[in-house]
């Protein structure tokens, strides 16, 4: 249990980073290659992270997308090339703040 709650605080900070360096917005991000290799490489960081997590947790916590993660973080380390930035951008803004806050619901059940 104390791996996993680290890797979940881990999680926290690379999503936390993600959101300062998106700060500036969606055409911050998208006419800065810095920001967008630091915004990967955390969601990348972020995803491995996810699976490290205990199949124990994963399963109790289902309503976490942890397969999905796993599979974005798939794409973003096996088809480099082909990343689509507006979809990443979607994510950012789609999928991070829930994930988030289920994230941090787990770490205060988890003490």
């Amino acid at each position: 249990m104390k791996d996993d709650k680290l890797y979940l605080i881990h999680m926290i900070e690379c999503i936390q980073r993600v959101e300062k360096y998106t700060s500036g917005g969606r055409d911050t991000f998208l006419n800065s290659e810095l920001i967008q290799d630091a915004v990967i490489r955390n969601l990348q960081v972020m995803a491995e992270s996810s699976q490290r997590i205990s199949e124990d947790l994963q399963s109790r916590y289902s309503n976490v997308a942890w397969f999905k993660i796993a599979g974005f973080r798939n794409v973003l380390v096996h088809d480099y090339l082909g990343v689509d930035l507006d979809k990443v951008w979607a994510i950012i803004e789609r999928d991070l703040p829930p994930l988030k806050s289920s994230i941090s619901l787990l770490l205060k059940e988890l003490g």
